[in-house]
């Protein structure tokens, strides 16, 4: 599929895209897609912090409970 795409068919999607949105209007989408992008990885990375201390939570129940059976 990707295989035939050239420069000059990237220059005309630009030039294509240029036409519907307006140059005016192209930093505010590109600061909206950044801003959403920043959400996104600070979300992503909540999950991975809060994935951690619940495999830690429970690796740390684990060693109790064998503590107390002996």
């Amino acid at each position: 599929m990707w295989q035939g795409f050239t420069g000059w068919h990237a220059l005309i999607i630009l030039v294509v895209i240029l036409l519907l949105f307006g140059a005016p209007k192209l930093p505010a989408l590109a600061r909206s897609l950044g801003q959403s992008m920043k959400i996104l990885k600070s979300e992503v990375g909540s999950d991975k912090k809060g994935e951690k201390s619940a495999d830690a939570g429970e690796e740390t129940d684990g060693e109790a409970d064998s503590g107390k059976s002996a």
